[in-house]
């Protein structure tokens, strides 16, 4: 049996730095997950679907890019 004041020390190495909006997002979808009953997984494909929808709503333009007035 070592004594506590001998045994050897380990150094802790630093976790990665993870940004504030990685910090926001996740715990976003913890409450999203808590407030609908949901799994995590079930989150990230309701945000995913959002992104796409936004994404389809964006490509289409609201004027056609050539009009013609009947010639």
């Amino acid at each position: 049996m070592m004594w506590p004041w001998k045994r050897e020390t380990k150094q802790i190495e630093p976790r990665m730095a993870a940004s504030t909006k990685v910090l926001e997002l996740n715990t976003a979808k913890e409450i999203l997950a808590e407030i609908f009953h949901i799994r995590p997984a079930d989150v990230e494909e309701m945000i995913q679907l959002r992104l796409e929808e936004r994404d389809l709503g964006e490509q289409e333009e609201p004027w056609p890019a050539i009009s013609s007035l009947g010639e």
